[in-house]
């Protein structure tokens, strides 16, 4: 009967979330695809790295500016113009490749466009997910969210792979429009989204984490709490003030997106870093990078059951920043100094089953501090902070590869330590960066680990 009342308490996320994995697996197949088309073409992982630079770019650049707009526009409205201007790239490809004209500089101008319909289309969806979910299903969603974007990491490499070697990019190109349309049908003709209420109830667990900034404005007991006005009678800047003072006032949420901010550095440089390591090595190329990076897939899925099943952790805080020091201080080094295809995918398991229990419980803590009526404007301003270093870390990852590691690796002695190490030609650079970035992913965590421990089990938020 349990069973029975949550699927009917979130029919509306079910469907909402079933169709949007689907058009996000066909989204992700295509890109994957995209990744292998443009190293065949120019052996660089620089220039491969540039298709995410472009896509992030726009998102980081203009998310501070987007929450404004999301917080006043129709969420459902929002997703669909989005989705459809995603669809309209993903055919602008299908046609510059039917007239062979498709190069370079065309797949870095259609994924700008993609990172800038992105940049309202995330706000809005997070927002529209927390319309439709009930409080007390908060931690379970997010889970569920987790698993699909597991089984997208699993899957898309995968089936990718397949069509692009047997039926080439159109056929990849062909899957994701049509998944793009049963999403885009449901979500126009099956999905209501409510309007945001001028109040809302405040989640239990806010009661704890509405402490985190200031305690002198403790809250009684589920409370209905009296929320900002409406986004629409803000200006965009004023909007974009509202938000960052928020942060500003909120010194916990501010601290846990620097911190995964500075992950997502490393996350993103091991990003450019990876088809570089696996796809010009000897027992490497096409097929194990996608049997890699869905091993990736697979420990997601792991840890999102995990999420899933598992009760609410005492100190999410604790959580986040030992899962992530945990991932970072195995993979990487891992990868950098073995050269077994094997002991890559373990790599890829170490460094990815952990991750939906990081996300879950930040998820969690968002989602019952921040009021719903600035959750948009909140999560814009998250997005520039937090992912902001993300083009930057792919940049980096890409170029120091690319004019650094290899280059040192190639005037490496034959019998020398660097050799020893990190084996010998292409790709010899990239086990070079993947060493650099274990390290430097490392001392990130320790670091903001310190700080984040100052924060007690009882009150997530509160220094004790």
């Amino acid at each position: 009967m349990n069973i029975k009342n949550t699927i009917k308490e979130l029919k509306t996320f079910l469907i909402l979330w079933s169709t949007q994995s689907l058009s996000q697996l066909g989204s992700a197949m295509t890109n994957f695809a995209l990744t292998l088309w443009l190293y065949q073409k120019t052996g660089s992982a620089l220039q491969t790295a540039l298709l995410s630079i472009c896509s992030y770019a726009p998102y980081v650049l203009l998310s501070i500016f987007a929450g404004a707009f999301s917080d006043r526009w129709d969420k459902k409205k929002v997703m669909l113009f989005s989705d459809l201007s995603a669809a309209c790239c993903t055919a602008a490809v299908l046609l510059l490749l039917k007239t062979e004209a498709l190069r370079p500089a065309h797949m870095y101008l259609l994924n700008a466009i993609n990172g800038l319909m992105n940049t309202v289309q995330q706000p809005a969806g997070d927002v529209a997910m927390t319309l439709i979910t009930p409080a007390k299903h908060y931690q379970k969603t997010s889970g569920m969210r987790s698993l699909s974007n597991a089984l997208v990491t699993i899957l898309n490499p995968v089936f990718a792979t397949a069509l692009f070697a047997f039926a080439g990019m159109e056929a990849v190109i062909y899957t994701d429009l049509a998944t793009f349309g049963a999403a885009f049908v449901t979500l126009l003709l099956f999905v209501r989204i409510p309007a945001v209420s001028a109040k809302r109830e405040m989640p239990a667990e806010a009661e704890k984490l509405s402490e985190t900034a200031n305690p002198a404005e403790k809250k009684k007991p589920r409370e209905m709490e009296t929320l900002p006005e409406p986004a629409k009678r803000e200006g965009v800047f004023e909007s974009v003030t509202t938000g960052l003072s928020y942060l500003k006032d909120h010194p916990l949420i501010l601290v846990l997106i620097l911190f995964l901010a500075a992950v997502n550095f490393v996350a993103s440089a091991f990003d450019a870093v990876l088809p570089a390591l696996i796809l010009p090595r000897n027992n490497g190329g096409e097929a194990v990078l996608g049997i890699v990076m869905s091993c990736a897939g697979m420990a997601t899925l792991a840890g999102s059951l995990a999420v899933t099943l598992l009760p609410a952790p005492k100190n999410r805080v604790r959580v986040i920043y030992v899962t992530m020091l945990i991932s970072l201080s195995t993979e990487n080094f891992l990868l950098a100094f073995t050269r077994e295809p094997a002991v890559w995918c373990a790599a890829q398991v170490i460094g990815w089953i952990l991750v939906p229990v990081m996300s879950a419980n930040l998820d969690v803590i968002l989602r019952t501090t921040i009021p719903v009526e600035m959750q948009g404007r909140v999560y814009a301003c998250r997005n520039t902070l937090q992912y902001f270093t993300i083009p930057v870390g792919f940049f980096f990852g890409g170029l120091l590869v690319d004019k650094v590691c290899e280059p040192l690796m190639s005037a490496a002695a034959p019998e020398g330590l660097l050799r020893l190490c990190f084996g010998s030609g292409k790709g010899s650079g990239a086990a070079m960066m993947m060493c650099m970035l274990g390290i430097l992913g490392t001392g990130i965590c320790l670091c903001f680990g310190r700080m984040l421990s100052g924060y007690s089990d009882e009150v997530p938020g509160k220094r004790g």
